[in-house]
């Protein structure tokens, strides 16, 4: 059974690690099943934010269990643990619904990464990032050195990375990559979530689509799925689809 559970709230989801004694580590069934939940969040018309939660422990989330990566030949760490990794990420992160992430202790290696692939975070103010990956012999794989490069910034990524020092949630703050140090990150983001109540989830869609294209996230997709949007409305589209289905010509008018 995988120690990540989806857990409805009204009009907000939660998504949550738990896997407290390993410190909220990912495991494989953990990865598993964040793209199926991503899919089940999109069917769901009623969900209009995730909240990314861990269960009680000293860490949001420690990283990658490293049980689940270690005895992996060169060949199936690469192509498996890493680029796996890295393409469920990016399905969080290319989610079309807002993502708020309450990161309620330390987020290290993978749980700093997971982060990153949430649009927002709200921080505990004694809580730290880190990339400790140097340190047991890899490198970070699941987007550290690219998005959160981006996001966070080259100077911080490399104290992290090469260094070895954890940011605090002031500095992680400073520079754009938190949105807001709360005592309680859970109650924040929540509180966050449901303000979005009010607002249209269409424009914040098409928002969000907007600005991952602008910040070459998934440019190519995001740029289709606008034009998609454009195009569908369309009386030639309408008619084309007609014109099939009948075996005729289509009458297109430019409508």
């Amino acid at each position: 059974m995988s120690a990540l559970h989806l857990i409805p709230h009204g009009s907000v989801a939660e998504l949550r690690l738990d896997n407290p004694v390993k410190l909220n580590a990912f495991t494989v069934e953990m990865l598993g099943a964040i793209e199926p939940y991503c899919a089940e969040l999109e069917r769901d018309d009623a969900i209009r934010a995730v909240v990314i939660t861990a269960a009680e422990s000293r860490a949001f989330c420690a990283g990658a269990d490293i049980r689940a990566w270690s005895e992996l030949d060169a060949a199936n760490f690469a192509r498996h643990w890493v680029r796996e990794g890295h393409r469920i990420f990016d399905r969080l992160a290319r989610l079309s619904k807002p993502t708020i992430a309450a990161i309620d202790g330390h987020a290290f290696g993978g749980g700093l990464e997971f982060t990153a692939a949430t649009d927002i975070r709200v921080m505990s103010p004694d809580a730290t990032l880190a990339l400790p990956e140097a340190a047991v012999g890899i490198v970070p794989g699941w987007s550290g050195t690219q998005r959160l490069a981006r996001l966070l910034g080259e100077p911080l990524v490399k104290e992290m990375a090469l260094f070895g020092r954890r940011i605090s949630a002031e500095r992680a703050h400073a520079a754009g990559f938190i949105a807001e140090i709360s005592n309680d990150p859970r109650a924040t983001a929540f509180e966050i979530a449901e303000g979005l109540s009010t607002r249209s989830s269409r424009s914040i869609e098409i928002a969000k689509y907007m600005i991952h294209a602008a910040a070459g996230e998934d440019s190519s997709a995001m740029i289709e799925a606008l034009g998609a949007g454009m195009i569908v409305p369309t009386d030639d589209k309408t008619e084309g689809v007609t014109a099939f289905r009948e075996k005729r010509k289509p009458n297109f008018s430019g409508k």
